[in-house]
């Protein structure tokens, strides 16, 4: 049994014709290449092409499948195999599950660009053109693509070291010098700004603890963020800080904790529920200063998602996951940089909902954080191991210097 393959872009260095060749061995198969050009300089592309040999019809369906979700898909692609969804919330059982690549489907004889590109999610055929969505959010009788070899997908390759932010990509380490990572970040958010371009942060409670919420408070009023996704947490210790001078009942000045400061949180989330919800704080003199302060005076959109975890909660916490879910996706539409700001499980959730073209940033003291939000298959993504609050400062002096 034998395909024909293609792939095409920066193979050598992003280690995709490595990869391509592990999966056809590792997966008991065989190949010959049939072609092969290598790009010579930093515009050209190398290309690929190559026979797949497999013994069995089922053995080259999985190494084609496997093969498509890395950017090596068939010279001669089949139509895309539609199969109708037997009811709400649920798809045939030989769904294709999507990357979060970008992705073409061979319909109607030619190939068309998927739409709401994000991993986890299947295929959908609609009149308006193919697009990704969420089992839960499928509808019975829609169409679902159910053959990957009818697939192709663009991983994103390395950028040149021409581009600063491309040359630091997919390092972690605890030796980086920070100020050279704060510096490329800096300057990126200057162009983007420039650029109209969009920006969206994920911070944890910890900005607050770490001394380092009055300079992301800065950048948001400076119009270098844009959307914020967080949970109950953030916004609580933020109050907490700004009302009472504490996090978790210490004092933000001293480092010393307070007579009784356990039950500052908590007299902290009591004060917004008196005003009924941030904004109406906000509205009513009662906050006036502090990260949910400049998001709410600068009007920026953003989610505080609920936990089990959670005391309060705040009035503004959506406690219901799915809502939560489409309003984080909601914000993070067209983003161009996240920044991931020691807040593990929220930035997670995050990074399933991104195609892999857009540029993250992920800070944290412990490097297996760094590494497990990084490692999310985007040669765009690089981890700075650092404390938050340090790293927040930095960010901020260099970002706003005149």
């Amino acid at each position: 049994m034998t395909r024909q393959f293609v792939a095409r872009g920066h193979l050598i260095d992003s280690g995709i014709m490595t990869n391509i060749l592990n999966i056809i061995v590792g997966e008991g198969g065989r190949y010959n290449v049939t072609s092969f050009t290598m790009g010579k300089n930093n515009e050209e592309f190398s290309e690929l092409e190559l026979e797949l040999i497999a013994d069995t019809d089922e053995l080259l369906n999985e190494i084609t499948e496997k093969l498509v979700r890395i950017g090596c898909y068939e010279k001669a692609a089949p139509e895309a195999l539609l199969k109708p969804a037997p009811k709400d919330g649920c798809v045939p059982d030989d769904f294709y599950s999507t990357t979060n690549h970008r992705t073409e489907v061979y319909l109607d004889g030619e190939w068309r660009e998927v739409s709401g590109q994000r991993m986890d999610a299947v295929i959908v055929a609609t009149r308006e053109g193919p697009i990704c969505r969420k089992i839960r959010d499928v509808r019975e009788g829609e169409l679902v693509v159910c053959n990957a070899d009818a697939l192709r997908v663009f991983p994103p390759f390395r950028e040149r070291e021409s581009d600063a932010f491309g040359f630091m990509s997919n390092e972690v380490s605890s030796e980086r010098s920070v100020d050279v990572v704060v510096g490329v970040i800096a300057e990126e958010l200057k162009r983007m700004k420039a650029a109209g371009e969009k920006v969206i942060a994920v911070p944890g409670p910890v900005i607050v603890h770490t001394g380092g919420s009055e300079a992301f408070a800065a950048l948001i009023r400076e119009g270098y963020i844009h959307g914020i996704l967080a949970g109950n947490a953030l916004a609580v210790h933020d109050v907490e800080n700004v009302m009472l001078g504490t996090s978790l009942g210490v004092e933000m000045k001293s480092g010393r904790p307070t007579h009784e400061g356990h039950r500052n949180h908590m007299r902290a989330i009591n004060r917004i529920r008196y005003h009924g919800s941030l904004k109406a704080a906000v509205d009513d003199g009662a906050l006036t200063k502090g990260v949910m302060y400049e998001i709410i005076r600068a009007g920026i959109p953003f989610c505080l998602a609920g936990s089990i975890r959670d005391d309060g909660p705040l009035p503004d916490t959506v406690n219901d996951m799915v809502e939560a879910q489409r309003q984080y996706a909601e914000i993070a539409e067209g983003a161009s940089l996240v920044l991931m700001l020691s807040s593990m499980l929220h930035s997670i959730g995050t990074g399933n909902m991104l195609p892999s073209w857009v540029k993250t940033v992920c800070v944290d003291i412990n490097p297996a954080v760094v590494t497990k939000l990084s490692d999310r298959g985007s040669s765009q993504a690089f981890g700075v191991v650092s404390d938050v609050g340090l790293f927040l400062r930095a960010l901020a002096e260099a970002t706003l210097r005149r």
